[in-house]
């Protein structure tokens, strides 16, 4: 399975958080699974960091670039079609995060690991929860 991981199940996972389930440690922890990560969840983990939602150390910056050395995903690159395919996607809500790693699911036919039920309910893409 090809999983594109949301900002908080990343950051979950990088964290130990214990609000990672069970299913999704075993799927992200499965060899047979490629991991995606969308640059994103990259802008918005140090965008969190610098508003002190999240604490992170040494620095917001050192942190992501070790991160991205630690769980080994692929770049889910940007494009015009994702930017345009984000505006199509049907959410209840604005954020243009949410949009875009939306997208990207959609544009690269990956399932989304997320907890985020505006998302689940959403029949637009496959999810994993």
């Amino acid at each position: 399975m090809k999983i594109l991981l949301d900002t908080h199940v990343w950051i979950w996972l990088l964290l130990e958080d214990t609000r990672l389930s069970l299913q999704l440690q075993r799927a992200i922890a499965d060899p047979n699974n490629e991991l995606w990560l969308s640059p994103i969840s990259v802008w918005e983990a140090l965008v969190l960091a610098e508003k002190g939602r999240i604490s992170v150390q040494p620095d917001p910056v050192t942190w992501v670039n070790l991160a991205l050395q630690t769980i080994k995903t692929r770049e889910a690159q940007m494009n015009h079609a994702i930017a345009i395919l984000s505006r199509q996607v049907v959410l209840p809500h604005k954020d243009p995060a949410d949009r875009f790693i939306v997208a990207t699911a959609i544009y690269y036919g990956l399932t989304l690991a997320t907890v985020d039920t505006d998302i689940i309910d959403s029949s637009a893409l496959q999810t994993l929860s």
